[in-house]
């Protein structure tokens, strides 16, 4: 973050020597500092999209264009920090903005319809989805569209459009997880339990889809773990589901027991499984 005020001192410093032997050009001092700033904010934009604090971005993109209102990428930065903020009411309105102006592109569309979907907004969403051109093909708008489908119970479009998406990223784990959820809530079960593998495979840090193997499993009344990386708080938060899935089935006892030694693993004190142990205990008493 130094190198801009290095460059500008520089600028400066080139200007005013020059300025002692033929007069100061006041309008050439004011195009270098001003080229110098388009880049160092242009640098600092993309700081901003990732730091740790997205409403610290918010104020910031907000500040930025408002000084400068017509510029279409202040108005990206504040739409992307909104939703990474978790404001999506606010996202949808700033997203809405940048689709009216006169240099948003079908990638921006795409972005109203995920923020809209963010927001609970699915008929719009899918309104949106349906005017962007059929040749702009990329992964975020399949995974989009797959998701409506799945909104809608249009299965065979969601599977299409789950397959196209995982065959544009090089990082298909989430898309993949989200399929085998698809297809769990279908009761698709061997379906599900293959696109979750797949997704760990992907990406072994993934923990939604190491759980929702699990819950694939118990919905089969197979109650042995999955031969997957996890840690030891990761396998006792396991076995709890797994213990929760065996009860959903029926197998009350096998979920107790799933969930002791869910209890037992866990290196401090488990209180959701042992919460969910009592009420199972109570449950048999009365």
């Amino acid at each position: 973050m130094r190198h801009p005020f290095i460059v500008t001192l520089c600028v400066a410093g080139a200007v005013a020597l020059s300025g002692c032997e033929q007069g100061i050009d006041t309008d050439a001092v004011d195009r270098e500092f001003q080229d110098v700033n388009v880049i160092d904010g242009t640098n600092l934009n993309q700081v901003m999209l990732s730091v740790s604090d997205p409403n610290e971005a918010v104020s910031y993109f907000q500040r930025a264009s408002s000084n400068d209102p017509e510029r279409i990428d202040l108005q990206r930065g504040l739409a992307l920090s909104l939703i990474r903020a978790k404001r999506h009411t606010e996202g949808v309105a700033a997203w809405a903005r940048v689709v009216s102006h006169e240099e948003a592109t079908n990638a921006d569309r795409v972005e109203l319809a995920d923020a809209l979907i963010r927001n609970n907004e699915w008929e719009r969403a899918e309104t949106v989805l349906d005017a962007i051109p059929p040749t702009h093909e990329t992964y975020k708008r399949y995974r989009l569209e797959a998701m409506i489908a799945d909104s809608n119970k249009e299965w065979d479009k969601a599977d299409s459009f789950y397959e196209t998406a995982v065959g544009l990223t090089t990082t298909p784990a989430s898309v993949l997880n989200n399929w085998g959820f698809s297809k769990l809530t279908r009761g698709d079960y061997q379906g599900a339990e293959r696109l979750f593998s797949q997704a760990i495979q992907n990406d072994q840090a993934l923990f939604t889809a190491k759980n929702n193997l699990v819950l694939a499993r118990g919905a089969q009344g197979n109650y042995v773990l999955p031969v997957v990386p996890m840690t030891q708080v990761e396998r006792a938060e396991l076995l709890h589901s797994m213990g929760l899935a065996a009860v959903k089935r029926g197998d009350v006892v096998t979920g107790k027991g799933l969930m002791r030694e869910a209890i037992e693993t866990h290196p401090q004190h488990f209180e959701t499984a042992a919460r969910s142990l009592k009420a199972l205990e109570s449950n048999v008493t009365n």
